[in-house]
């Protein structure tokens, strides 16, 4: 994916990107660009794109008139004062998925868009502490707490719509772990990978990858250690989680590229990285698909 003046170009294997407009839709595949948040959008009439596919993890911003009425999976999405709106599509869904966006009493245009299947590997992962893996029932309890409470976080869908920037790496390192591979823990599976590990030395400055407002900061989270949930608007948040040290408190504003915490090995840790999540509401999306052509 490439950037031009701050605006996204989007390759059609990251991000889908939809114009609708009152006559019917034409498709096309032609990669298209947005401009930053808050610049005029121009829209031509009668012009739809719409990419063949997207792969399965994919965040997917979208742009229609801004009055325009948009569905997806039961929800009504919000859309940006310049037309944006975003979705998400999991790691295990299938297609194609369908959007209808209805611009007044016109009917209504549903674009679908075909889902690329990925392969998820098993990833190995030996000397995490047992409790953690096979925990107590009073631990299993605290676990179930604290995961709620982040759950609770990503239901938020504010007017903001900072994920319309350009995304950038919050740590440079090794990517020691994939979004979406299957996880064994000391030989016991568990749960797909929700994110994506970046290997650093403890202590790392931990950078806001996009704007956005602290919805969830936890110290001491039993499996994920310091954690922090960044809520980019429109239901689009990331997590970052293992830090060793929090900088930022629920309530604050945090520009991109502002420091937000450390690496660490904290919780479910077998050594020092950031393990950086995203979502779209409780969907989860991988980050890097956002960033991997800015290295």
């Amino acid at each position: 994916m490439r950037r031009v003046n701050g605006g996204v170009i989007a390759r059609v294997s990251a991000f889908a990107l939809l114009a609708a407009c009152a006559a019917a839709p034409a498709q096309s595949d032609r990669p298209a660009a947005l401009p930053p948040p808050g610049q005029p959008v121009a829209r031509p009439a009668a012009i739809s794109f719409l990419p063949t596919s997207v792969p399965q993890g994919s965040l997917v911003i979208g742009l229609a008139d801004p009055g325009a009425r948009v569905e997806y999976q039961g929800r009504v999405l919000k859309v940006s004062g310049d037309g944006r709106f975003v979705l998400g599509v999991g790691r295990d869904a299938s297609g194609p998925v369908e959007v209808s966006i209805q611009v007044g009493d016109r009917p209504p245009l549903v674009h679908r868009i075909a889902i690329t299947p990925r392969d998820w590997p098993v990833e190995n992962v030996n000397g995490v502490p047992p409790r953690t893996v096979d925990p107590p029932k009073a631990i299993a309890e605290r676990i179930a707490r604290e995961q709620a409470e982040v759950t609770r976080a990503r239901t938020r869908d504010d007017e903001r719509d900072d994920f319309g920037q350009a995304f950038i790496w919050p740590v440079q390192g090794r990517i020691s772990g994939r979004f979406g591979n299957q996880r064994v823990y000391n030989g016991t599976p568990k749960s797909p990978h929700s994110g994506m590990d970046i290997a650093a030395a403890n202590g790392t400055p931990v950078k806001a990858p996009a704007a956005g407002v602290v919805t969830y900061a936890n110290p001491d989270m039993y499996l994920t250690g310091g954690t922090v949930l960044l809520d980019h608007g429109h239901g689009v948040s990331s997590n970052f989680l293992h830090l060793s040290r929090l900088d930022v408190k629920v309530g604050d504003r945090v520009e991109q590229g502002q420091v937000i915490g450390a690496v660490g090995a904290t919780g479910r840790a077998t050594g020092p990285h950031l393990h950086w999540g995203m979502n779209w509401f409780n969907t989860r999306v991988d980050p890097l698909l956002l960033v991997e052509h800015q290295r």
